[in-house]
């Protein structure tokens, strides 16, 4: 298991972690959640080996094999398929190996080394790479490409790649899926859920994390806290907790406030000189608790449009695209004052296309394209963060967009933004994605827009900052077009799903639960075309299987009756677990009351601690056994399956 132990974590002169703890036990999947900044990326660089502690233990075990995904990525002419399994370095070693033993005429190395490439999974390592990087977008033929070729969002995407594709007991992923779409998103949730080794995740998608975590662990004022379950699940515990912290705290700042009272009336007597001083030690001694910071440093809100024209813009058989190449065709859309699309579809079907043609980058080949005299477009897409002038700051941007405007009104804006003091005079050159994202948003929500096109707006931003431009969008009264793979955000906002496909844009009847269901089908039919185009279509339709119904539910009563005992044990040690888990609620409550550390309540204190104490041992060793027959019930599964076909 990963284990930090009283651990206190620099990077430079600011204080990340101190004396922090936390446990991540094999095979669990735990999302890293926090404010940018926090400490989060500084944890992985702990484990990775590339920072050290201040002060404390950090223990892992020495013979795990970790994997990242790598932050660059070389313009090598190798192939996007090579590059990708050259990220399994064992196997590439093994490789190099056996052409070292063939020369030499080794037969017995040879034979050794043969069984170790098998053991690797050396035999089907093309056909893994070419399933993970379709799942990641690239269309067949682009995995030939070399390298070069690829954007900078796409050469991540094959890191990725890399990371997914090699063995690994203890995967760290951060945020990524920041350079996805939604479809390759769908397929890295699913492609996680199936990963049996030890999880650490990154990501401020709330969607993402529901779906492949189940446990949290927040970085909360330079602390790790441990919540059970996903992200849902951490955001009932947090606001339980954070109210009997509240509570709490009420409770300490009357205490400390009655001693205050003593010591300011007493203090001068002779008399009660001797009390006035214990009480002194006993204010120093008091641990002072952090006031609960339940509100988000970011909040705005769109202006008012000037104007709302109807309808903004209209559009019959339209057609659009790069050169020659036809990407949309007989676009038939009149976008109206209250209009809220969301645009799904696979990656390069022509969302973005869509949006740059409504921004008015591109221009229609041919149909009726119409806008009105009072159209006034918001605009944010990721590449817009490059067009930041690196010198100036974030209120010099602003004193540019509205001369007019006075210092101080800006900075009271920006600070909606997070550009609060200093930070709203910094130059943009040294900021982060996120810093660089919100300067963007500040800038397009100013220009009080009627037509607001959003192309990936969660990107680089935390979860604080997503939930103040998912309240903003609420109230905005224009018209939305939005592309995003933040699931969550999508449903917040939108009341109308279009998909992009085939070169056409058409009403999606159905949620995004539909459209989940639509991609993996779609990508299972993909896969079965690309299986069978090598084969001799005849030969293909004499050997396809007739399902046999009657023996596949015969078959799979008997898996049932076999694995019986399997889902009693999990069903078992799942009570245990939630009686635990109940039990360390209520102890935790009665060691919040801080009248129990008063002398009187001594013997009480120890009685609750060592409960306590027993409750967790218990918790874990039911956790572990849980685990033990989780795990067997999926290989038997995984069994049944192939036997299935």
């Amino acid at each position: 298991m990963i284990q930090f132990s009283d651990v206190s974590l620099m990077r430079g002169s600011k204080m990340l972690l101190q004396n922090a703890n936390a446990v991540v036990y094999p095979g669990h999947k735990a999302g890293l959640i926090g404010a940018n900044g926090c400490g989060k990326s500084s944890l992985f660089a702990l484990i990775k080996g590339e920072l050290q502690t201040e002060h404390g233990d950090f223990n892992i075990p020495k013979n795990w094999k970790i994997v990242s995904v790598a932050q660059e990525t070389p313009a090598v002419e190798r192939s996007a398929l090579d590059y990708v399994i050259d990220g399994d370095t064992e196997y590439r070693q093994l490789q190099e190996k056996l052409l070292v033993a063939e020369k030499s005429h080794n037969g017995e190395q040879i034979a050794h080394i043969h069984s170790l490439l098998e053991q690797v999974g050396a035999y089907d390592v093309d056909a893994r790479a070419a399933t993970i990087l379709a799942g990641l977008g690239f269309a067949n033929d682009a995995m030939q490409n070399p390298v070069t070729a690829f954007s900078g969002g796409w050469r991540m995407r094959l890191n990725l790649a890399q990371a997914l594709l090699c063995h690994s007991d203890l995967l760290l992923l951060d945020e990524p899926t920041n350079h996805l779409d939604l479809d390759a998103v769908i397929w890295l949730e699913k492609w996680l859920q199936r990963y049996t080794g030890t999880l650490l995740l990154i990501s401020h998608d709330k969607s993402f994390l529901d779906s492949t975590v189940n446990e949290i662990i927040s970085v909360e004022q330079q602390q790790l806290v441990s919540y059970t379950g996903n992200y849902d699940a951490y955001e009932k515990q947090r606001a339980e907790r954070l109210r009997l912290q509240s509570l709490q705290y009420d409770k300490q700042q009357d205490q400390i406030a009655h001693l205050e009272s003593f010591i300011r009336r007493f203090g001068a007597k002779a008399s009660k000189a001797k009390q006035a001083q214990s009480r002194v030690k006993q204010l120093a001694r008091m641990e002072t608790l952090l006031p609960v910071m339940a509100a988000s440093e970011f909040s705005f809100e769109f202006f008012t449009p000037p104007k709302l024209p109807n309808p903004l813009i209209k559009m019959e058989q339209v057609k659009v695209g790069y050169d020659s190449t036809i990407i949309l065709e007989k676009l038939h859309l009149n976008l109206v004052p209250g209009s809220r699309i969301g645009l799904l579809g696979k990656n390069g079907a022509g969302k973005s296309t869509l949006i740059k043609l409504l921004a008015g980058e591109k221009l229609p080949m041919e149909g009726i394209y119409e806008t009105s005299s009072g159209l006034k477009i918001g605009y944010f897409a990721q590449h817009q963060l490059e067009f930041l002038r690196g010198d100036d700051s974030a209120l010099a941007h602003m004193q540019r967009l509205d001369k007019k405007a006075t210092e101080q009104s800006l900075r009271d804006y920006l600070g909606g933004f997070g550009f609060r003091g200093d930070n709203a005079l910094s130059k943009v050159s040294p900021m982060s994605g996120g810093e660089k994202a919100r300067l963007v948003l500040a800038i397009t929500v100013y220009q009080k827009p009627n037509l607001l096109l959003l192309d990936e707006p969660t990107n680089h931003l935390d979860l604080d900052m997503r939930n103040a431009l998912n309240m903003a969008l609420q109230g905005f009264e224009g018209a939305m077009v939005l592309v995003s793979h933040d699931r969550y955000l999508l449903t917040s906002v939108c009341d109308d799903f279009y998909l992009v496909d085939s070169g056409q844009v058409q009403a999606f009847n159905g949620d995004l639960d539909d459209y989940k269901d639509w991609i993996l089908k779609s990508n299972k039919a993909e896969s079965n075309k690309i299986a069978g185009s090598n084969e001799n279509p005849a030969r293909s339709e004499k050997l396809e299987p007739k399902v046999d119904r009657k023996n596949i539910k015969r078959l799979e009563a008997e898996f049932r009756q076999g694995t019986q005992g399997l889902r009693k044990t999990i069903t078992k040690f799942e009570k245990v677990m939630e009686n635990c888990q109940s039990k360390l609620a209520k102890l935790e409550e009665q060691l919040s009351d801080t009248d129990l550390y008063n002398a009187e309540n001594k013997a009480k204190l120890k009685d609750v601690l060592a409960a306590q104490a027993e409750q967790k041992s218990t918790l874990e060793d039911a956790e572990m056994e849980w685990l033990d027959a989780q795990e067997q019930l999926e290989i038997k599964q995984q069994e049944f399956d192939a036997q299935l076909g």
